[in-house]
C-alpha cells in the first residue's frame, strides 16, 4: 500500500473510532452519567457521584461549612464532610415500614444563630400500634443529636405502610410547613379537618400554632392545618421570587399534581382527581368542583414525583427559574418550565440516573440528586 494511502486509512479509522467512542460514552454506572445534545451530539453535562453507597437518601441539607446531612429512610442520619461519612448518634427511633421511616431534613433559616435542625419521620409514639408522621427539631453536637423536641405528631397510629409524606419548608416569615400523606385512608382523612393526615401543616418555628392559621377558630379542627384534601405530598419548595410554598403530590394511577399552597384551601382529594384506581376504574366524582383547587399542572400517566426545587443561580442559565421534580417511576429528573406560574414545557434531564428520591439546589449552585440504591449525585455542566 502506498504510504500516503496507508496514512489516510489510519486517519479515517482513527476518526471513526473516536466518534464511536463519543457516541457510546453514555455511562450509567455509579461513577457518572453523560448526557448529550441531540442536535450537536456534544456532551452538555456530567452526572458525578458525590456520596455513594446509600440505600435510600430521603432528605438532604447543607450545614454552613458546606458539609451535608443526609437522612436514610431506614433510620440513619449521615454527616458527609471532606469525603467521609459519619453516622450521627441519638437519632429518634423510626417506624420503618413501607413508605415510612426517617424522612425529610431542613435547617432553620437562622441556623447559624440558633442551631435548630428540623426532621420528619414515622414515629411509633402513641398508644396504638404502628406509626404516623412526626416533626421534630434538634441540634447537632459532637456527632450526636441533642435538645430533641417533638413539635407535632400525627394521630392515630396505624400499621399501614402507605403515604407518610413528608417534606419540610420554611417561608419568608419564618413559619415551618410540613406535609403528611393520607396514610391510605383516602375516604376518611383528607377532607376532614378534625383528623390528621392528607394535609399540609404550618407551625411557628417552636411548634406553637400561628394565630392566623385558617382553622384556629374551628372548635374540633386540627389547628396546625394549613391546607387539606392532599393525597401524599413528597415535594415542597419555596418560590425564590414570590416566596410562595409549592408542593407536588402523588396521584393514584395518573393525576400527580403541582400545587401552590393557599391558606385554608381544599385540594380536592379524593373528591376530584385526574387519576383513576390502579385497576383502571374511575373513583372520583369529577376533575373539578366549586370550592376545590385545580392543580397548576398534572401528570397523566403518573411519574411518581419525589423531591422538588427551583433552579437558582447562574450555573445552569437555560434552566434558571424553572422547577425540578424527581421521578421515582421513570428514573429521571423533570425540568418543568415555567412562565408566570404557568407550565409552558417539560424536559427530561438526568435520564436513567435511578429512582430519584430527592432533588435540591446546593449552596454551591449545583443540582444534587438523591438516588435510591446509589447515593447523592450532582449535575456538572461541561
Amino acid at each position: 500500500m502506498h504510504k500516503s494511502l496507508f496514512l489516510l486509512v489510519l486517519f479515517v479509522l482513527s476518526i471513526s473510532c473516536k466518534r464511536q467512542k463519543e457516541n457510546t460514552a453514555i455511562n450509567t454506572s455509579k461513577e457518572q452519567t453523560l448526557q448529550y445534545d441531540l442536535e450537536t451530539n456534544q456532551r452538555t453535562y456530567t452526572i458525578e457521584t458525590v456520596v455513594d453507597n446509600i440505600s435510600n437518601p430521603w432528605g438532604m441539607t447543607w450545614l454552613p461549612d458546606s458539609s451535608m446531612l443526609i437522612t436514610e429512610k431506614s433510620g440513619g442520619l449521615i454527616h458527609f464532610k471532606n469525603g467521609e461519612k459519619t453516622e450521627i448518634k441519638n437519632v429518634p427511633k423510626v417506624y420503618n415500614r413501607g413508605q415510612g421511616g426517617l424522612l425529610d431534613i431542613e435547617l432553620h433559616p437562622k441556623y447559624a444563630e440558633n442551631g435548630w435542625i428540623y426532621m420528619t419521620y414515622a414515629s411509633s409514639e402513641g398508644v396504638k400500634k404502628g406509626g404516623n408522621t412526626a416533626l421534630v427539631r434538634c441540634r447537632l453536637k459532637n456527632n450526636s443529636l441533642v435538645d430533641i423536641e417533638t413539635l407535632y405528631k400525627a394521630a392515630p397510629n396505624t400499621t399501614s405502610g402507605q403515604h407518610f409524606g413528608s417534606r419540610i419548608e420554611f417561608d419568608n416569615e419564618g413559619f415551618v410547613y410540613f406535609s403528611i400523606g393520607e396514610r391510605g385512608e383516602r375516604d376518611v382523612n383528607p377532607q376532614d379537618i378534625t383528623r390528621d393526615c392528607g394535609k399540609v401543616y404550618r407551625l411557628n418555628d417552636d411548634g406553637s400554632i400561628p394565630i392566623d392559621n385558617p382553622f384556629v377558630n374551628e372548635a374540633k379542627a386540627k389547628k396546625a392545618i394549613f391546607t387539606y384534601g392532599n393525597r401524599n405530598p413528597q415535594g415542597m419548595a419555596k418560590h425564590p421570587e414570590t416566596g410562595k410554598i409549592w408542593i407536588h403530590e402523588h396521584g393514584p394511577k395518573g393525576g400527580d399534581e403541582i400545587n401552590i399552597l393557599k391558606k385554608g384551601a381544599n385540594y380536592g382529594w379524593p373528591i376530584i382527581s385526574y387519576g383513576v384506581n390502579y385497576s383502571g376504574s374511575e373513583f372520583a366524582e369529577a376533575t373539578a368542583k366549586p370550592g376545590m383547587e385545580q392543580p397548576l399542572h398534572y401528570w397523566t400517566p403518573s411519574i411518581a414525583p419525589c423531591g422538588m426545587d427551583f433552579v437558582t443561580g447562574n450555573v445552569y442559565p437555560d434552566w434558571k427559574g424553572h422547577l425540578l421534580v424527581g421521578s421515582l417511576k421513570f428514573n429521571y429528573v423533570e425540568l418543568v418550565k415555567l412562565k408566570d406560574n404557568e407550565v409552558i414545557g417539560r424536559e427530561k434531564i438526568a435520564e436513567d440516573v435511578g429512582r430519584v428520591r430527592n432533588v435540591k439546589m446546593g449552596p454551591d449552585g449545583f443540582i444534587y440528586i438523591g438516588v435510591e440504591g446509589r447515593g447523592i449525585v450532582k449535575i456538572v455542566p461541561n
